[in-house]
């Protein structure tokens, strides 16, 4: 049993531990707020882009035949094709206590690669966070490249361009270094990799969270078309003045863009959201030891006053026998 200076420096240390406990839930509190406005501000973004696409499709129909010429749009593998690579980017974390966000993310990822037939020689996974690393290396899975997550949202554009480079550099290795001349018309190279797949926690809540699943390459004919046939909200149509093929890939690019920020975002918020209810867990189970150690405090205390008391009457009643005694006499 525990003496009461040691039951006393042990609650002294959990009380310094509750506090550290608190400042986190702030700062997560505070982080998933910023978060949040983040991903309203990219909801917004998001629909101009949106809009922008919409207005050009408009002009040029969206056909079967036109797939082609749609960069990153879905074509169809012909028998016998070498089966190409496909892009893998897993968002993680690069910093801990939050519960099991890596280990869900990353078992969700090798579970979507078994279940869409993905080996792992054809695959090239980045992983983003350094937390995320030793979960995919247990599974044997190679990890060809690795970025480190932003400690602020003004960090996040420079992570953007370091993925749009790394997705550049898979899909087109043998033409990245390699610039046309101005009075050569640029080649059309054929893709290395065709399929570009994002795997991220999406934000619920305060605390709550889920993995997802974002195609980001070949572009979805399907939500071109609804796009080129969603009617426009407005009487005056827009007018385009610079040729369709450069103005739709700079579109393309800014869709990517926002997408792969979005997926930033919404891990980072997802990270906090975790950390937030492990803090939550944590403070609970704080609040737990300090009422047992609160209470055999006072119960160790209580006992030590009670046995010094028995010990003065004891004390006192034997002062008392020799007086007994004389007057006995």
């Amino acid at each position: 049993m525990l003496t009461l200076e040691a039951l006393q420096t042990q609650i002294h240390s959990i009380e310094d531990l509750q506090a550290v406990v608190r400042t986190m839930k702030a700062l997560a509190l505070v982080s998933i707020r910023q978060y949040e406005q983040a991903r309203i501000s990219l909801t917004d973004y998001n629909t101009t882009v949106e809009l922008g696409l919409q207005a050009l499709l408009h002009h040029r129909r969206c056909s079967e035949d036109s797939t082609g010429l749609l960069p990153g749009a879905d074509a169809a593998q012909t028998p016998g094709q070498q089966q190409k690579s496909v892009g893998v980017i897993v968002f993680g974390s690069d910093h801990g206590l939050c519960g099991q966000f890596n280990e869900q993310v990353a078992d969700y990822a090798l579970e979507q690669m078994h279940r869409r037939a993905i080996p792992p020689d054809c695959c090239r996974l980045a992983a983003v966070g350094a937390r995320l690393i030793p979960y995919l290396e247990a599974a044997n899975q190679p990890i060809q490249q690795q970025f480190a997550l932003p400690s602020a949202l003004t960090g996040t554009p420079r992570l953007i361009q370091d993925l749009l480079r790394a997705i550049e550099q898979w899909r087109f290795p043998q033409t990245t270094h390699q610039q046309p001349r101005v009075d050569e018309p640029a080649p059309m190279p054929h893709p290395d990799v065709d399929q570009i797949l994002l795997f991220y926690h999406q934000s619920l809540g305060a605390t709550a969270f889920q993995p997802v699943t974002l195609q980001l390459l070949p572009l979805d004919l399907t939500w071109l078309q609804q796009l080129e046939q969603r009617p426009w909200q407005s009487a005056a149509l827009p007018m385009v003045s610079t040729p369709w093929q450069p103005l739709f890939s700079a579109l393309i690019r800014q869709y990517l863009f926002v997408s792969l920020y979005r997926a930033t975002v919404e891990s980072l918020a997802s990270e906090h959201a975790a950390r937030l209810a492990s803090m939550q867990a944590a403070e609970k189970n704080i609040e737990e030891r300090l009422t047992d150690l609160n209470g055999n405090y006072r119960q160790q205390r209580q006992n030590a006053i009670t046995g010094e008391l028995l010990d003065i009457v004891s004390g006192f009643e034997a002062l008392k026998q020799p007086r007994r005694y004389k007057a006995a006499r």
